[in-house]
């Protein structure tokens, strides 16, 4: 789905205290600034890259998303988790507290199964801050839930101009083309995806499913 695992900002705060929480005394120190926080990205020590990678979803700006989406590649698994997690941060922050409060307001407006509003409310959203991708994404989302589709894609279109690794769109144009069963289309933006962030079990779930769709439609047509 578009929104992947977009995880407010309260929410990598309370992973940043687990981690706290959970370290031994031997364990590294959180990062006590940018510098730091840049240097524990390339530790040998997990916890060091888990403590950076917290620190940048907080403090962080856009700037900051390479450094995250390289660490989608990490050994360590948990450390590709909070990765994904951490860019889905960065990626929500618009840098204005009136959009933000209003991107909180209709997400719990699509929670609510209240798309009419939250389609208004993101429309508000890229008129105020077109260049903000997140907002574009979240319509996208609501459209698409709507059963909008021709307006989803034109929407992650928008999303792809301004941030073209964004795994979110990327899969979420895989869900529409399934939806309107063009399974070409829907396996090359899946696959798009997968290669972005390639820890998102169900979009390689669904690559799998459509290659059995599309052998069994070539195998029909033999």
């Amino acid at each position: 789905m578009f929104m992947g695992l977009s995880l407010s900002d309260s929410r990598i705060v309370l992973l940043a205290a687990a981690l706290t929480l959970a370290a031994p005394a031997a364990f590294p120190e959180p990062p006590k600034g940018r510098a730091e926080a840049l240097a524990g990205l390339a530790s040998s020590e997990t916890t060091a890259r888990l403590e950076a990678i917290v620190w940048l979803a907080n403090h962080g700006a856009m700037a900051d998303t390479a450094r995250l989406d390289a660490l989608l590649r990490d050994d360590n698994a948990l450390v590709r988790d909070y990765a994904e997690q951490g860019l889905w941060a960065l990626w929500s922050r618009s840098g204005d507290a009136a959009v933000d409060a209003l991107m909180a307001r209709g997400v719990q407006e699509m929670d609510e199964q209240d798309y009419k509003a939250a389609i208004a409310t993101f429309s508000d959203i890229v008129r105020r801050k077109p260049e903000f991708a997140e907002g574009w994404n979240k319509r996208a989302t609501v459209y698409y839930l709507a059963g909008e589709y021709r307006k989803s894609i034109a929407d992650c279109a928008e999303v792809l101009k301004r941030n073209r690794r964004h795994f979110g769109a990327l899969s979420g144009l895989g869900l529409i083309y399934m939806r309107l069963e063009r399974y070409d289309d829907a396996l090359a933006w899946s696959r798009k995806a997968l290669d972005v962030n390639p820890n998102m079990l169900g979009v390689e779930m669904n690559i799998k499913s459509i290659e059995r769709l599309l052998a069994e439609k070539r195998g029909k047509q033999i």
